[in-house]
């Protein structure tokens, strides 16, 4: 069987298997929040157990782009505290984005490039150019779905190494604000109350700090070359 076509077969099988079985009611807020007590009481009794599960599930979560990661990072500070959850949730949704962007760039990457290759090469060509800095910018604002971000990657030429650790640095921040917020679970009905727009403003504007840099760099050089 082609490997593309099989990959395709495991993804929609894993997806299909997340709506069947309703995992999406398993990894809602309601859910964890009812069943809490008993959760932690077992994560304490199995805490290697749980780290490794809870890693685990994060990471099929992000690389399958399934609804839930927002949630789980809730769960980690809840469950393993904020430093013990960063890290886990930090390591976790960057391997998960990773996969998720090697999937889009495995499966789509040639036919985009075939039928589209002229138009996007400008694009192209400025993705590999300065492709970390765009992909930091958009890490660092929440605005921007994960997933949108993971799988339209996978369609540029940036290097994997690259956008693993970019991923990793830019969606770190973000990641401590969950994860701190989960610590007080109890008191959250929504995810939606989390980023209050002073935060994303804060986001933006670190996010729009390495350009400004680079503008004034540039202009520096300018004027020193006159």
């Amino acid at each position: 069987m082609n490997k593309r076509i099989a990959l395709l077969v495991l993804l929609a099988a894993a997806i299909a298997a997340y709506f069947w079985f309703d995992l999406g009611n398993v990894l809602s807020l309601e859910n964890f929040k009812q069943r809490q007590a008993d959760i932690v009481a077992a994560k304490d009794a199995n805490p290697l157990l749980y780290i490794g599960g809870f890693f685990l599930i994060y990471v099929i979560v992000t690389a399958l782009s399934l609804p839930g990661a927002a949630i789980m990072s809730l769960v980690a500070g809840a469950l393993f505290g904020v430093v013990t959850g960063t890290i886990l949730v930090s390591f976790a949704s960057t391997i998960g984005a990773t996969l998720a962007f090697l999937s889009a760039r495995f499966l789509l990457r040639d036919w985009v490039q075939s039928k589209f290759g002229e138009r996007l090469k400008a694009i192209d060509d400025g993705i590999a150019r300065d492709g970390a800095l765009y992909l930091f910018t958009i890490r660092l604002i929440p605005l921007f779905p994960f997933f949108v971000v993971n799988l339209l990657m996978g369609l540029t030429r940036i290097k994997t190494r690259t956008f693993y650790w970019v991923s990793q640095i830019g969606m770190f921040p973000a990641t401590i604000v969950f994860v701190n917020a989960g610590t007080q679970i109890s008191k959250i009905e929504s995810t939606a109350g989390l980023l209050s727009p002073t935060l994303i403003g804060s986001f933006v504007l670190l996010g729009l700090f390495p350009w400004i840099a680079r503008g004034l760099v540039a202009a520096v050089k300018k004027v020193h070359d006159r």
